[in-house]
């Protein structure tokens, strides 16, 4: 009867066979090639156990990638700010069977956030905070925040030898805010789209502004200290009571509803299938995934769908579909087909409106 290797054994048989092949290849790019292939092999079949670190671990979005993750069989530790979020990790541990760890860490403490990374593989930042002063709505300071915490975790990664991959959440905002005044913005809005950083300080879009700041300053850190990092940039995030878990960043994306309601702008996004697109991107990021990715699942594009969300927010629908018709308003084209494409599934790809 045959003896079966373990994993690790297997692992290490390979690696030592890798090295043979470099060093038989003088360490030319075949050689290289060829570690780069062994390595990636194990990366991708290493999801069973992997550890990974989740920041802001108990928020909306957070506690749903959590609950995926946890389904996809990794570990995790996630990052919580206090003891009152610690408390609510106690919940999620009752069903976790040892795979759950919390620790805390401030997203304003490098130190904190590097221990925190230790031994993890990978980092999902979340971006879920709340404005620490405890006001509501998503202010200007709010904004620098944003970004000083993003160079705060993309250091960290940088610091931390484990870290071999980064998914950062940013936001639909953060591509959506042209200035259609001028001559070069595009009629379709894709990964490849950027908000006008004046266009945003000019109308008071801080949430956009701090979004969009944020992930640049995360890409030049990334591309400064050769981090592997990826980004989803999310419409509006919905789900059960989303607005009550979730109500810094809903009211504050919703800042210019009306507006993006005319222009065709208006996408949302269940935060089920949010949690399921970061995990996919993770994965892939092995093979071919890279740069920015859009996810919606819904372009809100009727008067019935407006009413409806903002029933489901409590708020007056005028607050995003106006009293009038603007149907003869120059409309853009939502495109997330490069998730769609990584994912493989039925994920709405476009919205059914195109520039008039």
């Amino acid at each position: 009867m045959g003896v079966m290797c373990t994993w690790e054994s297997e692992k290490m048989e390979m690696e030592a066979f890798c090295r043979k092949l470099v060093v038989a290849a003088g360490k030319d790019d075949e050689g290289e090639r060829n570690h780069h292939l062994v390595s990636s092999y194990y990366e991708d079949g290493e999801e069973k156990g992997t550890l990974l670190c989740v920041t802001s671990g108990v928020s909306y979005v957070g506690l749903a990638l959590v609950n995926h993750l946890l389904q996809l069989g990794y570990s995790l530790r996630i990052t919580v700010e206090n003891p009152e979020e610690m408390e609510k990790v106690k919940e999620i541990e009752k069903t976790a069977e040892g795979k759950l760890e919390a620790i805390m860490a401030k997203l304003t403490d490098i130190d904190g956030l590097e221990k925190a990374f230790q031994g993890c593989r990978g980092v999902f930042h979340t971006s879920a905070f709340t404005d620490p002063a405890g006001l509501s709505g998503y202010t200007k300071s709010m904004a620098e925040i944003e970004v000083r915490v993003a160079e705060n975790v993309m250091e960290a990664c940088a610091r931390t030898p484990s870290i071999k991959r980064c998914v950062f959440t940013s936001s639909l905002a953060a591509c959506v805010w042209q200035d259609t005044a001028q001559s070069d913005h595009t009629p379709v809005i894709n990964h490849g789209s950027w908000s006008s950083e004046s266009f945003c300080i000019e109308k008071k879009l801080w949430y956009a502004l701090g979004k969009m700041r944020a992930e640049k300053a995360a890409w030049r850190i990334a591309n400064e200290r050769g981090l592997k990092l990826t980004t989803i940039c999310p419409a509006l995030i919905t789900g059960p009571q989303f607005c009550h878990r979730n109500p810094t960043a809903t009211i504050a994306y919703l800042k210019g509803g009306q507006e993006m309601y005319s222009l065709g702008l208006l996408a949302t996004v269940d935060v089920t299938k949010l949690a399921e697109a970061h995990a996919s991107v993770l994965k892939a990021m092995n093979s071919n995934a890279s740069g920015r990715y859009i996810c919606f699942d819904k372009v809100i594009d009727s008067q019935s769908g407006a009413e409806n969300l903002a029933k489901e927010i409590g708020m007056p629908k005028e607050k995003i579909c106006g009293e009038t018709s603007n149907s003869s308003v120059q409309r853009f084209e939502l495109s997330n087909e490069k998730l769609c494409r990584l994912m493989s599934r039925p994920l709405r790809c476009y919205s059914e409106y195109q520039m008039k």
